[in-house]
């Protein structure tokens, strides 16, 4: 019954949305929310990875601001039989550490919660009293980095006028599951205060004690309990979080909130990266996803983030997966699955979902930013095939056929839809540069290639031609022959360079047919949506010159996903998955900014070109540690001077490479 209401007050909070906002920007990348603001109960839910975790926390607050919290933890390499896409074990544990506590031997009250702030970490403050006694209590809960584990730090502070002699029970509950439902046997949760026998202390008024709790997963088989340092790991999930969410790729923006949202989803597209018997795989997550990669999630959204990123463990994921679809490509050109599942030891995907044009978008611009020769050369024939099988894919029309695209059925998409062509298109572009830096580094002997220039020309007079229409009014794409309503996905051209109907496809955008508060709906008339479509289209509408109207919607779209009901990250839909933090769509809001704002386009190993736009209400912003096409980071700053020209400074190693003043999108090349 707990369960249930708790889910019913998710659900009508995400549903109606916030009417005022309930958290706070608490630092450069951190969210707090004050528990004398906003409606209560109040529940929500958090994501948060390691290596070899992951787990959601469902945490809420009820009208006399008890806390509570039931922990979804998902161990990816324990897999449970039948052994497939969602074979990961899956265990909950809403044990409570803090029951039994007590101060001068009477009962602790029940935590009454003062404040929340999630910073890469979930922390909750508040009070407990006992006997006259009074005190703070700072929980701190996250995974750890890389162990079957999850963490938790309490520390106790007597803030009263009275001396307290406190109590705290020691736990160790085991669960075992049956031998039958695991690929490695039977599996236990152990949850465990690190102390054998209960803790005694006494504190002095302003004294205070830590103490802290675990719980792991392992195979009895072949595995132990790990000896578990909670202080430790938690050092090492704050210096994880420091890396890359204050370290590589730094934004500044007069707007906190984006600025903020953007530091954040670094973390969030960062951390969902898992140790497999097949090298570190980047996953979706969310309870469903994990030791497993996508065409389209992995592929396409976040690993050409990561040489932006600078992040070893991403570019070290993206490789995984241009290695694994390698060996799935063949002489037949039969279509790659959708998903590489079971740590690489098994796939899925029953029907083309234009999953070639995905790989080779995503592979050619990571090769490009990534900036490495043997990187290049090796994930080339993926390119290479993938091309090629969209190119024997074209219809009459002059447009790639697939049978779905990444919706997957759930929505109509005809024999040829638009996003296919337009990532085929883009992944044409990327080609012609990259073929160049392959030729001329003498490594190989010139490419036999097709013209991937001239072939990108005639596709996208093609795209045109049989995609251009009136739609519901509007000037724009329909999606699929016989489409007739407008969809989410008629941004995706204007993310591909292809700005000939920007005009009318972005009044269709933000129309009433398709905006909501949580961004566009997948199609008019429903109210389905998903995150992906929307940051693809915040993406392309700052790329075609539309910044302020790009602006005004993202500063909305933004407040509800960081300071709204359901935070801190961008989610993956509605109502389908209950909003879950799919990592990906993290990646893809970072690209709002630096593909987006900035027009960042990769043509060469150690060249780029730059279309930076300004919205008419800010003055300035600027990127600093990039690590795209280059051996080391360099930093771009935009300002709008008195004549309303943008002056852009490319600098590295505090030297200036390239300063020039350029009207808002006009584009100019930068070599490194």
């Amino acid at each position: 019954m707990k369960r249930i209401l708790f889910i019913l007050a998710l659900l009508t909070s995400m549903t109606l949305g916030a009417k005022e906002n309930r958290w706070t920007v608490g630092g450069s990348h951190a969210v707090k929310w004050d528990t004398s603001t906003g409606s209560l109960p109040h529940s929500d839910h958090i994501e948060m990875s390691g290596l070899r975790a992951s787990v959601v926390y469902y945490w809420g607050v009820d009208g006399q601001k008890h806390f509570s919290m039931d922990r979804h933890l998902v161990i990816p390499m324990l897999r449970t039989i039948p052994n497939n896409t969602h074979a990961s074990w899956m265990p909950r544990c809403d044990v409570d550490f803090l029951k039994g506590m007590t101060a001068n031997r009477r009962a602790m009250s029940l935590q009454e919660v003062r404040s929340v702030t999630i910073d890469g970490i979930l922390n909750v403050t508040g009070q407990m009293r006992a006997d006259g006694c009074n005190f703070e209590l700072t929980s701190q809960f996250f995974p750890s980095t890389s162990k079957a584990a999850v963490c938790e730090k309490y520390t106790l502070r007597n803030v009263g006028d009275k001396k307290a002699t406190v109590r705290v029970p020691a736990i160790q509950q085991v669960r075992t599951t049956n031998r039958e439902d695991g690929s490695r046997g039977s599996y236990k949760l152990l949850a465990r205060t690190e102390f054998e026998e209960d803790l005694k202390r006494t504190l002095e008024p302003g004294e205070s004690m830590t103490f802290y709790c675990s719980i792991q997963a392992y195979a009895p088989v072949d595995e132990s309990p790990e000896a578990l340092d909670v202080e430790q790991e938690l050092t090492l999930r704050q210096a994880f979080v420091s890396t890359v969410a204050e370290e590589q790729l730094q934004f500044s923006c007069p707007d906190k909130t984006i600025q903020t949202l953007f530091e954040m989803s670094k973390i969030r597209a960062s951390e969902s990266i898992f140790h497999t018997q097949n090298g570190l795989m980047h996953a979706p997550g969310g309870e469903s996803y994990y030791a497993a990669m996508w065409c389209n999630d992995q592929a396409e959204y976040v690993n050409p983030f990561f040489p932006f990123l600078g992040y070893d463990k991403g570019i070290e994921s993206a490789m995984t997966t241009w290695r694994c679809y390698l060996k799935l490509t063949n002489p037949d050109y039969k279509f790659v699955p959708w998903s590489i599942i079971c740590g690489g030891d098994d796939v899925f995907g029953p029907f083309d979902r234009g999953d070639a044009a995905m790989l080779a978008y995503g592979a050619s611009r990571f090769c490009l930013e990534r900036g490495d020769k043997q990187t290049a050369l090796e994930v080339w024939p993926l390119i290479e095939w993938c091309l090629e099988y969209c190119r024997r894919r074209l219809n009459e029309h002059g447009v790639v056929a697939s049978e779905g695209d990444e919706l997957e059925h759930r929505l109509p998409c005809g024999d040829a839809n638009l996003c296919t062509s337009s990532l085929y298109y883009d992944a044409l572009i990327s080609s012609t540069y990259l073929v160049k830096e392959l030729n001329e580094t003498r490594l190989v002997g010139q490419l036999n290639t097709f013209n991937y220039e001239r072939q990108a020309a005639e596709l996208r007079r093609n795209i045109d031609k049989f995609f251009h229409a009136t739609v519901e009014g509007y000037d724009t794409y329909r999606y699929y022959d016989g489409n007739n309503v407008l969809r989410s996905w008629i941004c995706i051209p204007l993310t591909m360079g292809i700005y000939d109907r920007a005009e009318g496809t972005l009044e269709a955008m933000f129309s009433p047919q398709l905006w909501t508060e949580n961004g566009m709906l997948s199609q008019s008339g429903d109210k389905i949506f998903w995150d992906r479509s929307t940051l693809y289209g915040f993406r392309g509408a700052f790329a075609a010159g539309y910044a302020d109207k790009a602006l005004e919607y993202l500063k909305k779209f933004s407040t509800i996903r960081l300071l709204g009901e359901h935070v801190p990250y961008v989610v993956e839909a509605w109502p389908e998955g209950g909003q879950r933090h799919l990592s990906a769509e993290s990646g893809l809001y970072c690209r709002i900014i630096t593909e987006g704002l900035l027009g960042f386009r990769p043509t060469g190993f150690r060249s780029f070109s730059l279309t930076p736009q300004m919205p008419t209400e800010w003055n300035n912003y600027s990127l600093n540690r990039i690590h795209a096409c280059t051996d080391t980071p360099f930093d771009i700053s935009v300002e709008r001077t008195k004549g309303g020209k943008l002056a852009v400074r490319v600098t590295k190693n505090d030297k200036v490479v390239v300063s020039k003043k350029v009207k808002p999108g006009e584009s100019f090349s930068v070599k490194m």
